[in-house]
């Protein structure tokens, strides 16, 4: 026990010391591009969701963690508008199907997204591409409506407007703005009534780029071409995943210190089993296991025999036993060792005739027999066993 005390306060001592120092150590950003609306890292989009009744006033903006069929499937869901933001988007067929008949009865869709997915790629001839920079300098970016300012650039840094549009049906898609280098990242598709607005650098609207007046400036306009209808639909589903994932371990390891708090737990847990095994384990004793005694048993009633010398006995019973396996196996009636028998037994058993007859005629010996010598007892043992030889 004086052990286990010393080793429990070893360990109390250590995840005590290592917990102060994960409390007092400055926090690392965390530059992950979630585009979430509920992480205030600098590539969530916590304020651009906080901040979305200034851009839509009057508006209800509901937040909706499933795919999109599911969530305009209802058709009270009217006179609304789509938001989704996200690193990337793939969507199903149907997806597309319910999200185009939803288009074509007036609503507008705004996807910001820097991978569009096969599908929509596939279906709108649409695809994006980075432009890879050495140096850290933004490339400016701009809208080309004429009753917009097109003097004024829009610059962001961290690489949020490296992403273009390479290739774009230009004869279904209208271009809404364009980088320095005239390379179009803002387009939008008309689908009968309602639009489909696609933008392919989804930085532009994180807390990072809305902290910057040309970032904010830049997400207000572009989110400025939506309708300002009474409802507002806010994808989290491509940022968040299915609500059905939210299962208690996963909250619990997505925060740091609960995460590295409970691997310790495990660790130190891990540690105390080997300890108390190594200590507190019997030897398990070896079990012999049991001896095969029948021929032990055999030599004991043999031997049990031999000194009783009761060679009539013995003969009388090995003559029974014989007869029980003639009856048993082959069906011949033994009451009577006659002519009759012996012709069976010849025929059925397809033993040799004259051997038939002395092995019929020994056992009728015997069978009458009080006194049996030791030399008549090997005879009848010999022929039996000549017996069992010839007839397999």
């Amino acid at each position: 026990m004086k052990g286990l005390k010393t080793y429990l306060i070893i360990g109390g001592a250590v995840l005590l010391l290592y917990i102060i120092a994960q409390f007092n150590r400055p926090k690392a950003i965390d530059w992950s591009e979630t585009l979430s609306n509920k992480e205030k890292t600098p590539y969530g989009t916590y304020i651009l969701y906080n901040r979305a009744a200034d851009l839509f006033p009057g508006a209800h903006i509901t937040p909706y963690r499933e795919p999109v069929y599911n969530a305009i499937v209802d058709d009270s869901i009217k006179n609304s508008s789509y938001i989704i933001i996200c690193p990337q988007i793939d969507i199903s067929k149907v997806d597309y199907i319910k999200l185009t008949d939803y288009i074509k009865k007036g609503n507008d869709v705004f996807i910001s997204a820097q991978d569009f997915g096969e599908l929509l790629e596939k279906k709108l001839d649409v695809k994006t591409q980075t432009i890879l920079k050495f140096n850290e300098d933004p490339i400016p970016i701009n809208f080309v409506n004429p009753n917009l300012d097109s003097v004024k650039y829009y610059s962001v840094d961290k690489g949020s407007t490296n992403i273009y549009f390479s290739k774009f049906d230009t004869v279904k898609a209208v271009v809404l703005g364009q980088d320095a280098r005239h390379k179009a990242n803002f387009i939008k598709y008309t689908f009968g009534k309602g639009s489909l607005y696609l933008t392919s650098n989804p930085k532009m609207f994180s807390n990072y780029s809305l902290l910057k007046p040309d970032g904010a400036g830049y997400a207000a306009t572009a989110l400025s071409y939506v309708k300002n209808t009474r409802n507002i639909i806010w994808d989290e589903y491509y940022t968040q995943g299915d609500i059905g994932e939210d299962s208690p371990m996963r909250v619990f390891l997505s925060n740091e210190y609960l995460q590295w708090a409970y691997y310790i737990t495990i660790f130190s847990l891990l540690l105390f089993i080997l300890y108390e095994i190594k200590r507190r384990q019997r030897i398990i004793p070896v079990i012999e296991p049991l001896r095969n005694s029948t021929l032990d048993f055999v030599n004991i009633v043999g031997q049990l025999y031999y000194e009783k010398r009761n060679n009539a006995n013995i003969a009388h019973k090995k003559v029974l036993y014989l007869l029980a396996h003639l009856r048993d196996e082959y069906q011949l009636k033994t009451n009577k060792l006659d002519q009759e028998f012996i012709e069976k037994l010849s025929s059925k058993m397809g033993i040799d005739a004259n051997f038939a007859y002395d092995f019929v005629n020994l056992l009728n010996f015997i069978s009458v027999q009080d006194r049996v010598s030791d030399r008549e007892l090997i005879e009848l043992n010999r022929i039996i066993e000549q017996f069992y030889i010839q007839s397999r």
